[in-house]
C-alpha cells in the first residue's frame, strides 16, 4: 500500500462515522398521522446503498486544509451526498441513463417504481437545502445552489443527453464534464472553505482545485466505463459507448485520455499551495485519479 491509499483509508476511517451517523437521521422520523413510508423507505434505500461519499468527505477535508475542525462541515458535507444521491435516482431512470443496478444494487425505480425514485430524489434535494439553510450561511446555500443548478450539474447532464449520438470536439466534452461532474466536486471544496471560515483566497484556490479535480474524476470514470467489468464498478459498464455518449475515450480514444487525466490532475495540484493543511487533499486527488472501480 502506498503512502497515499494509506492516508485516504485513515481519512476514511475518521471521517465516514461521522456522515453515517447523521446521513439518515433526519428521514427517521414521520409525522404522526402522514403515512410517508413509502417515500421514506425509498430515500433511506439510496442513501443506504453504500457509495464512496467521495463529496461530503473532501467537503471535510477542505475545511481541516483550512486549519478547522471536520465538524464544523458536516451539515455540507450531509447536503453533498443528499444532492449526489438524488442525481444518481433520477440519472438511472428510463428517461435518462436507464441504468438497472446502482452500487452492486437493484436502481431504486427497479424497486419502488419510477414515481417514488422521481419523489425520493425531489425530497434530498430539497432536504440538502434545509440543512444548509440550518446553519445560517447564505454563502453555503447560494453555493450548493450555483453548484447543482442548471449552470451546474443539471447543465451539464442535460447537455450530456442533447448531444448523444452526436459528434462534438474536445471543447463542448470539456464543457459537459466540467459542468456535471466538475461543479459540484469544486462545491464540496468550496463548501468546505466556506463552513470552515477559510479566508477569500483560500476558498477560491479549493474551488480552483475542486473544479480540476471533479474533470480529472470524470475521465477516470470514462476510462473505467471503458475498460473496466460490472463486477468491480458496482454498475452497468460500456453504457457509455451504447447510448452514443461523448467520453474523453470515444473523442480521444484511451492513451490520450489518460495523458488527459494525468495533466489534469496536475493542474488540480497546483491550487493546493499556499493552504494550511493540503496534505490530505493531495493524497486523495492522487487516489482518485489512479483508482480501478
Amino acid at each position: 500500500m502506498n503512502d497515499y491509499a494509506h492516508s485516504v483509508i485513515q481519512d476514511q476511517k475518521r471521517l465516514l462515522p461521522l456522515i453515517d451517523q447523521q446521513l439518515v437521521h433526519r428521514f427517521n422520523k414521520i409525522p404522526e398521522g402522514i403515512p410517508l413510508t413509502d417515500l421514506r423507505s425509498a430515500i433511506k434505500y439510496s442513501l443506504q446503498a453504500g457509495g464512496k461519499r467521495i463529496r461530503p468527505l473532501l467537503c471535510l477535508l477542505a475545511c481541516e486544509a483550512c486549519d478547522r475542525a471536520a465538524e464544523f462541515a458536516l451539515p455540507g458535507a450531509l447536503a453533498l451526498e443528499y444532492v449526489h444521491t438524488y442525481s444518481l435516482i433520477h440519472d438511472d431512470l428510463p428517461a435518462m441513463d436507464n441504468d438497472d443496478l446502482r452500487r452492486g444494487k437493484p436502481s431504486n425505480h427497479k424497486v419502488f417504481g419510477e414515481a417514488q425514485a422521481i419523489l425520493a430524489g425531489d425530497a434530498l434535494l430539497t432536504e440538502a437545502f434545509a440543512v444548509l439553510a440550518e446553519t445560517e450561511n447564505p454563502s453555503a446555500v447560494a453555493c450548493l445552489a450555483r453548484g447543482a443548478g442548471w449552470l451546474g450539474m443539471v447543465g451539464g447532464q442535460s447537455l450530456d443527453l442533447q448531444f448523444e449520438n452526436q459528434k462534438a470536439d474536445l471543447h463542448l466534452l470539456r464543457t459537459i464534464h466540467q459542468l456535471k461532474t466538475g461543479k459540484l466536486m469544486k462545491t464540496a471544496l468550496k463548501l468546505g472553505g466556506i463552513l470552515g471560515r477559510g479566508s477569500s483566497t483560500q476558498i477560491e484556490a479549493l474551488g480552483f482545485f475542486g473544479e480540476a479535480l471533479g474533470l480529472a474524476f470524470q475521465i477516470k470514470d470514462d476510462l473505467l466505463d471503458a475498460t473496466s467489468s460490472a463486477q468491480y464498478l458496482g454498475k452497468g459498464t460500456q453504457k457509455d459507448q451504447q447510448r452514443g455518449k461523448l467520453t474523453y475515450v470515444s473523442v480521444m480514444g484511451v492513451e490520450k485520455a489518460e495523458t488527459a487525466l494525468e495533466q489534469v490532475t496536475q493542474d488540480a495540484l497546483k491550487h493546493l499551495a499556499g493552504l494550511p493543511r493540503p496534505e490530505a487533499l493531495t493524497a486523495w486527488a492522487h487516489h482518485l485519479t489512479k483508482r480501478v472501480f
